[in-house]
């Protein structure tokens, strides 16, 4: 009864137990200030290697990429803002922070260059992630708003000028992989035919028997468009369609050219689409609220809660951003590995509605 019958079970069914051993996690763990910044400061720097690695097997012949934005540029960006929301914390308690600060400043910098050298859409994800975050703290905090007219100008410019540079570095090195351009004008050649595929073919509950890539063999819902990593359905047997090899012609129309509303919505249904928002807001909602409540907690006097607080903070702002990016820009940014890593930020979110009161 509880071995999955089809990508969408699967799916429901790896949430769950990825929530119940987070939240788990988050009660018997040790939460203290000093572990939650010492512990993403070393993710920080390991995510900043992995990418950097990754980066540079582009420019040596031989090597094979990974692309490890897609399912790690969220985490990456959870543990950056995690720090940085730690930093106010830090300075209340007297704690000189300049130098630990102008580091971080360091580490987002070389993981934009590193990342956007990888995916044009994970340097959207970071930067609007940033903005997230820099909000968020800024609430907190009470700061002043950090979106003042000069500063949103500013990261304006840093956007295009990042686009520019990796447009004119990929003709420099006849690199195609590297522009912007090229990306644009494969979605004009693929995005339209995609969406007319699923706007036609679409139902409440999955799409029309025989419009998926499996033609006749086709079951009309969960046809493997949306997935788990396939490492992971190999590894329990489960008999799924799989879109293993398969490139932009078939699986990567939806996954790569289309947002995630589309991609959930032609393989699982309308239905499943509307409570995956609703579930989004939800969560981030309840986010809110609970920072509103450690906030409250934090004015107080209360230092009991300020690692729970500041990654909260990180987790919320990943989560916000990731949804945004996967649902309404790429797919790709919110399925396979990246639903993994997806459910993951979630779960951290939900999972601060448990408090286990030690004696």
């Amino acid at each position: 009864m509880l071995i999955a019958q089809n990508h969408l079970q699967f799916i429901i069914e790896v949430a769950l137990v990825i929530q119940l051993g987070v939240m788990f996690l988050l009660n018997i763990v040790p939460l203290s200030l000093s572990i939650v910044l010492v512990g993403c400061l070393i993710l920080s720097l390991g995510f900043t290697a992995l990418f950097g690695v990754d980066a540079l097997c582009l420019f040596i012949p031989g090597l094979t990429h990974h692309e490890f934005t897609h399912p790690y540029g969220p985490i990456a960006l959870f543990v950056i803002v995690t720090v940085l929301a730690a930093f106010p914390m830090m300075q209340e308690a007297g704690i000189r922070v300049k130098n630990l600060k102008a580091f971080t400043i360091l580490l987002i910098i070389i993981i934009a260059i590193v990342g956007g050298l990888m995916h044009r859409s994970f340097l959207l994800l970071w930067f609007l992630g940033l903005l997230i975050g820099f909000f968020l703290i800024s609430k907190s905090f009470r700061q002043k708003s950090v979106f003042t007219l000069k500063r949103m100008f500013l990261i304006l410019a840093v956007v295009i000028a990042g686009f520019g540079s990796l447009e004119i570095l990929s003709r420099l090195l006849s690199m195609s992989i590297l522009s912007p351009l090229l990306r644009i004008s494969r979605i004009e050649q693929y995005a339209l035919p995609s969406i007319s595929m699923v706007i036609h073919n679409t139902t409440l509950f999955g799409h029309v028997v025989g419009s998926s890539y499996w033609g006749s063999a086709d079951l009309g819902s969960s046809s493997g468009y949306i997935s788990l990593p396939i490492s992971m359905i190999m590894q329990f047997g489960l008999p799924f369609p799989l879109f293993y090899g398969i490139l932009v012609t078939k699986k990567d129309v939806i996954d790569y050219m289309l947002p995630g509303i589309f991609g959930i919505s032609f393989d699982f249904g309308y239905i499943v689409l509307a409570l995956l928002l609703l579930w989004c807001v939800f969560v981030i909602c309840l986010g809110l609220k609970i920072l509103t409540a450690y906030r409250e907690k934090r004015e107080k006097g209360n230092k009991t809660y300020l690692g729970r607080e500041a990654l909260l903070i990180g987790s919320l702002t990943a989560f916000i951003a990731q949804a945004l990016v996967g649902l309404f820009l790429m797919t790709r940014s919110i399925n396979g590995t990246a639903m993994v890593t997806f459910m993951f930020l979630s779960a951290l979110v939900v999972a601060h509605v448990l408090i286990v009161k030690k004696n």
